[in-house]
């Protein structure tokens, strides 16, 4: 069996119990440190709810992500361009960043968009940045879908969490998520490394959020700023944009009377 990132052979390390139900077998790339399950024959079950009902932290995820990504496009990025949000889910981000003043859109193929309706992302021209949130560990095709946003950005701002080394044992890092079932694809800094360099671009990471960007945004930064944001400074930056929210109340009232 072959790595998903960079085609080396992989070792097998472990058997997991997914779904309570499906013996799975994990392998583990030693060249680029990345840890994929054998081919994902259970999905279809396992996104009988495409958002599984045991992320109880999703709200929460969300509100701390319009924050702290008012403070990163604000500084490293055009603030007032287009952003997409990849694989957006219900589409809670979408709308809080529009909430903000920020001119995102929305695109997810398997999930329903729930709170942005009419800001669904058509266009082909390249945007700004791409954001996607908890998306990257669900991947079947890793390097495919990282094109794919590449294709509309040559900046994806992402979030998941890094494998360690040595690898964690089973019952000891909760992001295995082996009773959904949706995790399948988990990555240690090296292998983002491995994806950045393979496409070209900076790899930059503050925690579990990571950015692949042609930009030049210095780490020591990153953090530093994402600290202060605990201090009130995306509540500052908030005040130099101008919220969307009563804009696209008109915009879709009048689509509707159409």
């Amino acid at each position: 069996m072959s790595c998903k990132i960079c085609n080396s052979q992989l070792k097998y390390v472990f058997l997991v119990r997914i779904l309570n139900k499906y013996e799975v077998k994990c392998f583990y790339c030693i060249n680029c440190g990345f840890l994929q399950t054998e081919e994902p024959y259970w999905l279809k079950e396992a996104y009988n709810s495409p958002i599984n009902i045991s992320d109880t932290g999703y709200m929460q995820r969300n509100i701390y992500l319009s924050k702290t990504l008012t403070t990163i496009l604000s500084v490293f990025f055009n603030p007032n361009g287009r952003f997409v949000d990849y694989a957006g889910g219900y589409g809670v981000f979408v709308r809080l960043m529009r909430d903000i003043g920020f001119d995102f859109y929305w695109q997810d193929k398997y999930t329903q968009n729930l709170f942005a309706s009419g800001f669904e992302w058509k266009d082909k021209e390249k945007v700004e940045a791409v954001t996607s949130f908890e998306s990257f560990e669900h991947f079947v095709t890793p390097m495919e879908e990282t094109s794919k946003m590449l294709s509309i950005s040559r900046s994806i701002i992402f979030t998941t969490e890094l494998l360690s080394n040595p690898i964690p044992k089973i019952d000891e890092w909760w992001y295995y998520g082996l009773n959904h079932g949706q995790h399948i694809s988990f990555y240690s800094e090296k292998t983002l490394q491995y994806i950045a360099n393979y496409f070209g671009l900076k790899y930059i990471h503050s925690g579990s959020l990571h950015i692949f960007t042609e930009k030049e945004i210095y780490e020591i930064l990153l953090k530093f700023l994402i600290k202060l944001n605990k201090f009130g400074l995306y509540k500052i930056l908030c005040l130099k944009l101008k919220s969307k929210t009563w804009e696209d109340y008109l915009k879709i009232k009048q689509e509707v009377s159409k």
